[in-house]
């Protein structure tokens, strides 16, 4: 569906809510975030984390898009970039919100960093209230990252960009995160239920 807002347990919500979890722990602790370039498989990693009833966030890019699509929007990134960029700061911040009312583990579709390096890969200055905003919302100190995976790149209606942009956009979000003292961990190319394994060996035993 389309929608901005996913409905979930009868609230409006861009989270999935899941089950799996220890108790409350503090965001840092339980808040992981998975990123990368455009094409790497990080939607359907997502996904099968949710099945396995995890707590996952939705991805702001992709459905802001289908929303301004539908609704004659400007805040697209072929249109009006930093509109898009504020979009998708909101998005992001009402996911960490939504994700505090939830226990236990949460695998986040990208975080608030993320939006700084894409206004770089742009080129557009990042504003001073977006910077605050990345040290205020803070995610666990390792952060997931996909690479570029050629083999199943595919550009469609929301995905745009070539292989060679899904390079650079794997090259900000690294810098970006690196920057803000996050700790990268690739995902290796393979079968999704071997990356499920990886992430949840990782996210577990942290």
């Amino acid at each position: 569906m389309s929608t901005i807002w996913k409905i979930y347990a009868g609230k409006e919500k861009n989270l999935y809510l899941g089950v799996s979890g220890e108790g409350m722990k503090s965001n840092t602790d339980r808040f992981f975030v998975i990123t990368g370039g455009p094409g790497g498989g990080k939607t359907s990693l997502i996904a099968a984390l949710h099945q396995q009833g995890y707590g996952c966030t939705v991805e702001a890019g992709r459905a802001i898009i289908q929303e301004q699509a539908a609704t004659g929007g400007k805040a697209l990134p072929w249109d009006d970039r930093a509109l898009f960029a504020e979009l998708m700061l909101s998005w992001e911040i009402r996911s960490y919100h939504l994700a505090e009312e939830s226990a236990g583990i949460v695998f986040f579709d990208r975080g608030v960093p993320d939006v700084l390096g894409y206004l770089r890969l742009v080129g557009l200055p990042i504003p001073g209230h977006m910077q605050k905003a990345a040290q205020l919302f803070g995610y666990y100190r390792r952060v997931f990252i996909l690479p570029p995976w050629r083999e199943i790149f595919s550009p469609d209606q929301e995905r745009k960009q070539d292989f060679d942009e899904a390079i650079r956009t794997y090259a900000a979000m690294k810098a970006i995160y690196s920057e803000f003292g996050y700790e990268l961990i690739e995902i290796p190319p393979a079968p999704i239920e071997d990356r499920v394994q990886f992430v949840l060996h990782h996210a577990l035993s942290s």
